[in-house]
């Protein structure tokens, strides 16, 4: 006979581990970071295309423009390196449904022989899904999140290109543009 606890867990699907075996995430380094909102609700604003300075005359940026939700998560993000001081936020975008982020991780060794405090990615987006959260007052983020490590200069470069055209390629999809 099968208890009731050995049934559910037997019609239950297994969860995907998405994290790296084996893999220290407070270690020095850079990591690409995407967290989603919620049956990923478009709350942080909308992407449109915004005429740059008469200097450039025709040109277009395609930019999100953020709402009050999205400036909250924006101010926290900012907030990121004061509350983990080895940690730094290299590059963001702010996207309706989604956030991208490059941080790294960097100690300082000359600092007296002190403990340091490693906090793993897992416990800075916890933190920050958390104090948004807190916020304003009501639950919005899908769980977990995507991450991927670095590897090198390249890897880097290119994870930089797409945070920067990532606008670019959502407004590609009409449904994105107000």
């Amino acid at each position: 006979m099968f208890s009731v606890g050995e049934l559910m867990q037997k019609d239950l699907p297994k969860r995907k581990k998405i994290r790296l075996q084996n893999y220290d995430y407070s270690s020095a380094g850079a990591y690409f970071i995407t967290i989603c909102t919620k049956d990923m609700r478009k709350i942080f604003g909308v992407v449109e295309n915004v005429p740059l300075s008469s200097a450039i005359v025709g040109a277009n940026c395609v930019r999100p423009m953020l709402s009050k939700i999205g400036m909250v998560a924006e101010k926290e993000i900012h907030t990121l390196s004061n509350v983990y001081g080895s940690v730094k936020v290299d590059k963001y975008v702010i996207m309706p449904n989604h956030i991208h982020f490059l941080i790294s991780i960097i100690y300082d060794d000359n600092d007296g022989g002190r403990t340091k405090f490693a906090p793993t990615i897992s416990r800075v987006m916890k933190q920050f899904k958390g104090s948004i959260t807190k916020q304003i007052g009501m639950p919005i983020w899908q769980r977990s999140f995507y991450d991927h490590i670095i590897r090198d200069e390249d890897d880097y470069l290119t994870i930089w290109r797409y945070i920067d055209e990532n606008p670019i390629r959502c407004a590609d999809d009409c449904d994105y543009i107000k």
